[in-house]
């Protein structure tokens, strides 16, 4: 039977957290009336993530892990798990579950409408913040959005960076296989090829869980606009465009 969805979740020093995480994942697929498999992608993780998920693939249906010796960043993992992914639709969720798998139940209504692309926010009206950010991380974030919108032409997208976001199978292989940004940025210029290749975004509201040990910090917001600053660049050059794509 051929797989309808791939979940992958990038993981990095993420041992603590990440078996929650895989047991709610597996137990909403199992209740799922198609064929799904689940790739941990561990990015080059200091603890024991890797065996932590390859243990729990002896007992968890259609888990693979796929394990980095380097870390590369989370925009290369999501990207080698995209890419390794056998799903119709592909969906990459975060390993402290901070939106949890069922919300894919949201997506299928704008996959149904035509949609390539279908990523979750946070900002949308009946999007529900379970634990709210501080106000100074709010603000930050605020700014950062305006500075996309306008250095990507990403207009109307207000929450680029929530870490929910499917694709189809076309989109993801066409997408991931252009996309160059590994660290920060990665999500923007996701959404940046997918509106090159004339690719439709939808979006739909999450529930979202913030965690206050986040690794997204002031200096990771810095060099998130550099990232910004070079996805222009790249698109400017073409580097995102159909004739390129066709080449590869």
């Amino acid at each position: 039977m051929a797989v309808h969805v791939s979940v992958i979740i990038p993981a990095y020093n993420e041992e603590q957290r990440l078996p929650q995480t895989l047991k709610a994942v597996d137990a909403y697929l199992q209740k799922q009336d198609y064929a799904y498999e689940i790739l941990v992608v561990s990015d080059g993780s200091r603890d024991g993530t890797a065996a932590v998920a390859s243990e729990m693939a002896q007992t968890i249906k259609n888990l693979r892990v796929i394990n980095n010796k380097d870390n590369k960043g989370k925009g290369y993992v999501v990207r080698q798990g995209m890419l390794e992914a056998q799903g119709e639709f592909r969906v990459f969720m975060d390993a402290d579950n901070a939106t949890t798998v069922d919300h894919v139940e949201r997506m299928w209504p704008e996959f149904s409408k035509g949609y390539d692309v279908v990523i979750g926010s946070r900002d949308m009206e009946g999007a529900f913040i379970a634990v709210s950010q501080s106000w100074v991380r709010r603000r930050l974030g605020d700014i950062f959005n305006i500075i996309v919108q306008i250095f990507s032409g990403m207009w109307g997208i207000w929450d680029t960076q929530c870490g929910f976001k499917g694709f189809t199978k076309k989109s993801a292989l066409d997408i991931f296989s252009l996309a160059t940004i590994d660290r920060w940025a990665f999500d923007v210029e996701l959404l940046v090829i997918a509106k090159k290749l004339n690719y439709r975004i939808g979006q739909f509201p999450v529930t979202w869980v913030n965690d206050p040990n986040s690794k997204v910090k002031l200096k990771g917001m810095i060099r998130m606009l550099f990232e910004v600053f070079q996805i222009r660049i790249n698109s400017l050059k073409g580097m995102y465009s159909k004739n390129r794509l066709k080449a590869e």
